[in-house]
């Protein structure tokens, strides 16, 4: 065991990152479809196809074209087309179902990841100690105050709340579902590319490998059987006057 910071083998992080990633869209993914059904965000979908299914038959039109295809209509279908959309827009029940099921989504998605990464990447780590998923436990990483010091909770929480879930999961999927909808274009490419690029630079050029959430608390993701790890600030000043003494007894012989 030795006192300088053991960084973690890039294929080792990437290998438990990959696990952990599986577990925790699982979670995600459970957790958004109870939320779904408890705020009956399946009601306002069935309204909302009924809707575009009545309008669609009425007119005789189907509402699943393309820009293309709507351009290579002739003038009297694009009158129909037109009239069907005109329709659909002025049915209030169907425009209110459209707006919550847009509502509900960025509130589930938001909630729903939320938990599962707050479970995942707090409580687990609190559980295990030493800031471990079950990834990070499998492959013997864990993680440490870039001093060597045992992370607390305030870091963990921080690098979960802030970095993992904040910064590299809620701003992309908030882009993703924005683009799906037509709601932002080109800047949404841009911040999802912004956020890439960051996170490819951090971990390139940082001295330890870290990433976003790792920089913003003040973590580093270290092998755990060649590392040592310090429980307080005490205990590393110790050691450093340790060290310096007997590095001062050896230069006086």
């Amino acid at each position: 065991m030795v006192h300088d910071i053991q960084k973690a083998g890039m294929w080792k992080r990437i290998a438990a990152w990959m696990f952990d990633m599986i577990l925790l869209s699982v979670l995600a993914v459970g957790c958004c479809w109870l939320l779904s059904a408890v705020v009956g965000y399946d009601g306002y979908s069935d309204s909302v196809s009924a809707a575009y299914d009545k309008y669609a038959a009425e007119y005789g039109v189907s509402f699943a074209i393309t820009q293309e295809d709507y351009d290579a209509m002739t003038e009297t279908e694009r009158l129909n087309y037109d009239a069907a959309y005109e329709a659909l827009v002025a049915d209030d029940e169907a425009i209110y179902a459209y707006n919550m099921m847009i509502n509900l989504t960025m509130v589930i998605a938001t909630i729903g990841i939320l938990l599962a990464v707050m479970g995942w990447e707090f409580v687990v780590p609190l559980l295990l100690g030493n800031g471990q998923t079950l990834g990070k436990k499998i492959f013997g990483l864990c993680l440490i105050r870039n001093d060597g010091v045992k992370v607390n909770n305030m870091q963990l929480f921080t690098r979960t709340l802030l970095g993992k879930f904040t910064i590299e999961t809620m701003i992309p999927v908030y882009m993703v579902l924005m683009l799906y909808w037509g709601i932002i274009g080109l800047t949404g490419t841009l911040i999802l590319l912004a956020v890439l690029i960051a996170q490819i630079v951090c971990l390139a050029v940082t001295r330890h490998n870290c990433a976003i959430h790792d920089l913003l608390a003040g973590t580093v993701v270290v092998d755990m059987s060649s590392q040592t790890i310090f429980r307080t600030t005490e205990d590393l000043i110790a050691y450093q006057k340790k060290a310096a003494a007997e590095r001062a007894s050896r230069q006086a012989y």
